[in-house]
Parts: C-alpha cells; sequence; structure tokens
C-alpha cells in the first residue's frame, strides 16, 4: 500500500512539474519577430502601426503572442520622435495559425489631460507582468502605459489593464505637479479579481512610484483596501 501511493506522488509531482514547465513567457528578438510576423501575417491580423516588441508566451490555453505597436510622429523638434497612439494585440497560435484573441488601443488626447497637453504616449514594459499569477495554469496579461506632458511623466496619464478570464479590467490614473491635480478611478471589477493578480497590479503601482513613473494619491493602498472606486486627495 505504501509502495502505491509512492507511486502516486511521484507520478503527480512529475504532471505538476511538467503543467509548470510549459507556462512561460519570453521577450522575442527582432530576428525571431521578422521571421514570425511576415508583411502578409501583419496585414492578415490587420497590424496598423510599427512592431515594437513581440512577447511569446505559453500556459495551459496553448501558445500566445503579445505584439505591442506604436504610431510615431514628430514632436517639437523634427529630429525627435513621439507616438501619437498605441495598440497592443493578443494573438493565439494553434494547429498553425494564428488568431487574434483581443486587442486594446490608446492615443494622445488631441486637447491635453486634465492637466497639461499631451506630446506621447507609450507601453511601459518595465511594468509588464506575463506571468501566471495566481497559479491556476493560464497567464492573466497586465499591461501598463501612460502618457507625457508638459513636465514629462509628472502630468501625463497611466492605465494598468488587466485581462481575466475574458474580461478587460483598468485602473486609470491622472498625475499632477499638484496634489489635488491626481485621481485615479478603480474599475470595479478589479475588486472581483483573484486576490493574487489585486496584489500583482498593487506591487506594480507601488513599482511605478519607486521608478518616478507616477504618484498616486496620499493613501492610496488603503482606499483600496477599503475597495474605493475613486482614489483622491480628500
Amino acid at each position: 500500500m505504501k509502495r502505491t501511493l509512492l507511486i502516486l506522488l511521484f507520478l503527480c509531482s512529475n504532471i505538476s512539474f511538467a503543467q509548470n514547465k510549459s507556462i512561460y513567457s519570453k521577450k522575442l528578438s527582432a530576428q525571431e519577430v521578422k521571421a514570425i510576423f511576415s508583411e502578409d501575417l501583419k496585414n492578415k491580423l490587420k497590424i496598423e502601426y510599427s512592431i515594437n516588441r513581440v512577447y511569446e508566451f505559453n500556459d495551459n490555453l496553448g501558445k500566445h503572442y503579445l505584439l505591442l505597436t506604436v504610431k510615431e510622429t514628430k514632436c517639437g523638434n523634427e529630429y525627435v520622435n513621439c507616438n501619437k497612439a498605441i495598440k497592443a494585440y493578443c494573438i493565439d497560435y494553434k494547429n498553425n495559425n494564428y488568431h487574434l484573441k483581443w486587442n486594446l488601443n490608446d492615443f494622445i488626447l488631441p486637447n491635453g489631460n486634465e492637466v497639461s497637453e499631451e506630446f506621447s504616449i507609450s507601453f511601459w514594459t518595465k511594468f509588464l507582468n506575463l506571468s501566471d499569477v495566481d497559479a491556476n495554469g493560464i497567464i492573466d496579461p497586465i499591461i501598463v502605459y501612460g502618457t507625457k506632458g508638459l513636465n514629462d511623466f509628472s502630468d501625463g496619464r497611466i492605465k494598468i489593464v488587466v485581462y481575466n478570464r475574458g474580461k478587460k479590467v483598468v485602473i486609470r490614473h491622472q498625475n499632477g505637479i499638484s496634489d489635488y491635480e491626481r485621481i485615479a478611478k478603480v474599475d470595479a471589477g478589479f475588486y472581483r479579481l483573484p486576490y493574487k493578480i489585486q496584489l500583482k497590479v498593487k506591487e506594480i503601482m507601488n513599482n511605478i512610484e519607486e521608478n518616478n513613473f507616477g504618484i498616486f494619491p496620499y493613501k492610496w493602498q488603503n482606499n483600496m483596501k477599503s475597495k474605493k472606486l475613486i482614489l483622491d486627495e480628500s
């Protein structure tokens, strides 16, 4: 009986290891991107902008690609490039076919945000998360991007986008030099996300502050514990 139990435990541990081993994410090289995403495939997937980065990730649902693309423009100085728009694509790869699962797009506001004029928008891959946070065998992408205003990131906007179980949840934040200018709006669905994913998003928010990409309203951690939808200085 003991021998049978040991064999079963060994088999179960091996199965678990195999499943975990198949869950990964990696940034593709420029050569890999060019080899996979030919002009024909980009046209088929209706990829409009220049590809900035591509990530391959694999989980229990199969292989996927996250494409981050940008639409460039000249800003202020004709020798300086800015991005006027961005678009992300999540592509599923099955049976040698590429299928669009979802996409998101955003752009600099023509007349500026609530605080200042906007000059550029970009994906902040420093804070991108493509891991199985809640250990359920499925990767839930967390994408972060933001804009630059008159004072660089200090008066731009930030968006943190989470994809979980086919649904999109967003935290929208307006940066500002003055305390009263800063306000964050949290989708109600955020508080229905798995707890570990909520913790990961809060960790990313801390990292954004530590890396001087933004400042969230005072006591935002306590307000999120109280499940508030508006985070401000009041």
